[in-house]
């Protein structure tokens, strides 16, 4: 849980919306300041909420139903319909450890369109050994899609992991013009 939270005895009000897809139903959820928290699929709500915990503490948030918060939900559904730059500069505010958050500022870097190696993005973030280490930060992403995980592949170019599933990686890439060959 944050420092401030901590401090200050407070809960985090977190406002939820859903946003239906041609790949199922995300959560998109924001804090007060419009920043993105976490972007996740119904179907694994439980790990949603669970990572809400580790990161905010059992007692540190609150879930509040919310239509489009700040903008956030017809920004995402853009990039559904085909606007795909639309998530580029959305805001993100996470928690984390500091490698992880490093990782996932790395994610953002990765082009529309393209795809990386897990090695690629190891150097990238200055831990060329730490290859599975990034594939952990890689996998514990809260907000998937607009921190783009899913653009990072095997090495052999296979489809590697993804929160999501595999089939909703596969879509994302091919929606975003980026099947690897």
């Amino acid at each position: 849980m944050s420092k401030a939270l901590e401090d200050a005895d407070e809960k985090l009000d977190l406002f939820v919306d859903r946003l239906d897809t041609p790949i199922g139903e995300p959560f998109i959820v924001a804090d007060g300041q419009g920043n993105l928290r976490a972007v996740d699929w119904a179907d694994y709500e439980t790990r949603m909420r669970n990572l809400l915990r580790l990161h905010y503490g059992k007692q540190g948030f609150r879930l509040k139903p919310c239509v489009n918060p700040n903008g956030l939900t017809c920004a995402i559904s853009r990039y559904f319909d085909g606007e795909l730059n639309s998530i580029d500069t959305l805001p993100v505010q996470t928690e984390g450890t500091l490698f992880q958050r490093t990782v996932w500022r790395a994610l953002r870097t990765i082009p529309c369109g393209t795809t990386v190696y897990y090695s690629k993005l190891a150097a990238q973030v200055a831990r060329p050994k730490a290859i599975r280490a990034v594939g952990s930060a890689n996998g514990s992403n809260p907000v998937g899609i607009v921190v783009p995980c899913h653009r990072v592949i095997g090495a052999d170019g296979s489809l590697t992991g993804y929160g999501g599933g595999i089939e909703r990686k596969r879509w994302l890439l091919e929606h975003e013009r980026a099947v690897p060959k």
